[in-house]
């Protein structure tokens, strides 16, 4: 079976993130991930790592305005973006995150491409300076109508046209679902320029342990393939984090 991060953007919300990190780590996860840390104190958040003996694999750029969902693709927001990312960076260094998920928000059509190459590219370029990985993710329609990203063949295009090499996918395997995607297929096909990987049960983003995904095929297709990163669990619990956690038990 695969190893397993938590994601505590939707795992353990009720608590603070120094306090998920143990929460997690006492759970039995291999790593942690979120989505937008800033608002904790860098040191207490490694101490947390240290404590539990868990790396933070990613954390998100900020997402902007109330209802954006990034800013790296947005025209004319060029300045702000490039701040949401040096911050993101400087965060990462501090509690030894390794990857940075760029998120490129609302928009649509050349002018926002070139904008989002442009602003990819100097993350990447900072980033590799503290050995830092940068992902871009697909994400669906449905949640999100209007997002930039809004399929895996995109941003295959943007990655190879960017030509950095710190630059990979995050393969959602729920985005992936929720788009119809034959998700083994596509996923054997994108192996080779993805960096981290996720789940959720398709359609309802519960728990991977019901849906139109059969995540245990997953899993063994995973180590079939020999992916060995840890994969993200990035579901929303309904009640109580822990009673969501019969999968990951299982595979213990």
């Amino acid at each position: 079976m695969p190893r397993f991060s938590a994601n505590l953007g939707f795992l353990w919300r009720e608590l603070s993130l120094p306090e998920a990190i143990g929460a997690a780590a006492q759970a039995g996860f291999d790593a942690v991930e979120c989505h937008w840390p800033y608002g904790h104190d860098p040191l207490a958040v490694k101490a947390a790592l240290d404590a539990g003996r868990l790396t933070m694999l990613g954390i998100n750029t900020m997402p902007g305005r109330e209802g954006e969902f990034g800013l790296s693709a947005l025209p004319g927001r060029e300045a702000e973006a490039r701040a949401a990312i040096d911050e993101a960076i400087g965060y990462a260094v501090m509690i030894g995150a390794k990857r940075i998920h760029v998120m490129a928000g609302l928009a649509a059509g050349g002018k926002a491409r070139r904008v989002f190459l442009a602003n990819l590219d100097h993350a990447c370029c900072v980033a590799e300076e503290h050995d830092i990985g940068i992902l871009v993710e697909p994400i669906n329609s449905h949640d999100v109508p209007g997002y930039f990203l809004d399929g895996f063949d995109l941003a295959a295009e943007l990655i190879s046209r960017a030509g950095r090499r710190n630059l990979k996918l995050m393969f959602d395997f729920y985005h992936a679902g929720r788009m119809g995607h034959d998700v083994l297929r596509l996923f054997e096909n994108l192996m080779p320029v993805t960096g981290h990987v996720q789940i959720a049960a398709v359609p309802d983003r519960g728990p991977p342990d019901h849906g139109e995904i059969d995540y245990a095929e997953v899993f063994d297709f995973l180590d079939a393939i020999g992916w060995s990163e840890p994969v993200g669990a990035e579901y929303r619990p309904v009640g109580k984090t822990e009673e969501s956690l019969a999968w990951l038990g299982r595979r213990i």
